[in-house]
């Protein structure tokens, strides 16, 4: 795993520590229906507070694009953290500034504030110089706990580890170590279940993952274009008639590094995607020319049991089907579960991520059972592609620059 300061002997006492948080929760009509994102960081957070830090928390909300707009701001989130906390968090309505630099100044050892979202400048997404030293110059320490936004290069995830010495928050290391467990150094046999519409979306991802696991479950609406292009006949089933080359070429290097691809041998199909309609399944080959393939059947389901019965470690991103609409969620569920007893039985070393994938896991009740489950989106696929996240970067630089490491 990559060199990184953690929090592991940082003497926080009376020292200002900016936390970078990824605040941006899921809200309708002003109430957080999701607060998984506060929950998880609320670890750090409360960690420097019993240290006596000055715990100065930032973060953005949404797209306001450099404008300040009012049913983007932060308070309500600030309230909502302080009941996550249990104990008072104060709000300032601005996140640089003589009304912070006030506000910051009037903090005692173990208080929280939360600043107002960092968006409403333009100078955040600009990734400005002069906008991370004015969010640093309230700070002695910076600590990055949004990995789920380490894959921007912005003021409040990049710029300001460039002015302070900076540190890996407690969920920023768990999402680092969790996926060094995955594809850096992995216990093996090492499998990945990759799902997804299109494969034109996930070329990188596939790409850099053959390059590191030995079976690669291609699953979902993709799996239909792999099919398509071996010469099955998918009927009306969702594919990319001009991703068929690319294809073969991706089966292709597959064998050359010595990665088993496994694809669906049967599947459930329906003449119209809509929940309870008729379904049958089917052996892969035999798809009614005007049926649609919409989940994985019970063969390739219990394929996948079997082959995870050989591996130590599974990677997973994307659904088995179309899981958000019964009865195609079967596969997905069933799998999943069966993922998840592997792990509680110490088998199996389970890391997913991905949007989609943590709700198909949270409807197959399975989320909390899983090694771990990456909350980061965007930050989580990119690592999987082998991108470098600009987040990450700096954090390790920061330490080799400043001697910490």
């Amino acid at each position: 795993m990559m060199a990184f300061c953690t929090l592991d002997g940082v003497d926080a006492r009376g020292k200002r520590v900016l936390v970078r948080a990824d605040l941006n929760v899921p809200m309708h009509d002003g109430v957080i229906t999701d607060d998984t994102r506060l929950q998880r960081v609320a670890p750090t957070i409360r960690e420097l507070a019993d240290k006596g830090a000055r715990v100065v928390v930032f973060s953005h909300f949404d797209r306001p694009k450099g404008q300040v707009v009012p049913s983007m701001s932060l308070r309500p989130i600030a309230l909502k953290l302080g009941q996550i906390l249990g104990q008072p968090v104060g709000f300032v309505a601005e996140c640089v500034g003589p009304t912070v630099e006030a506000a910051v100044g009037a903090m005692a050892d173990g208080d929280i504030i939360v600043l107002e979202n960092t968006r409403f400048h333009a100078g955040e997404e600009a990734n400005d110089p002069e906008f991370a030293k004015a969010l640093a110059q309230n700070g002695d320490i910076f600590v990055n706990d949004a990995f789920s936004a380490a894959h921007r290069a912005h003021a409040s995830t990049e710029g300001v580890a460039h002015d302070l010495p900076s540190f890996a928050g407690r969920l920023m290391q768990a999402e680092l170590s969790a996926l060094s467990a995955a594809l850096e150094n992995p216990e093996r046999p090492v499998g990945a279940i990759i799902g997804g519409s299109k494969i034109s979306t996930k070329l990188d991802l596939i790409g850099n993952v053959i390059e590191k696991v030995d079976t690669l479950f291609i699953t979902g609406a993709m799996a239909n274009t792999f099919l398509a292009a071996e010469g099955m006949n998918v009927g009306k089933s969702l594919q990319e008639a001009d991703m068929h080359e690319t294809a073969r070429r991706i089966a292709h290097l597959a064998q050359e590094k010595g990665c088993e691809i496994v694809l669906p041998v049967d599947a459930v199909v329906a003449r119209e995607f809509k929940a309870n309609v008729p379904t049958e399944t089917c052996l892969i080959g035999e798809v009614p020319d005007d049926a649609m393939i919409l989940d994985a059947g019970p063969r390739t389901v219990e394929l996948i049991r079997d082959r995870l019965d050989t591996l130590r470690t599974l990677v997973w991103n994307g659904p088995l089907g179309a899981f958000e609409i019964a009865p195609f969620d079967r596969a997905t569920v069933e799998v999943a579960q069966y993922a998840a007893q592997l792990t509680e039985e110490g088998k199996l070393k389970t890391i997913a991520g991905g949007g989609d994938t943590v709700s198909a896991l949270r409807h197959a009740g399975v989320v909390d059972e899983m090694t771990y489950v990456s909350t980061a989106g965007g930050a989580f696929l990119e690592w999987l592609e082998g991108k470098i996240l600009p987040g990450i970067e700096v954090l390790r630089s920061a330490g080799h620059d400043l001697g910490l490491t």
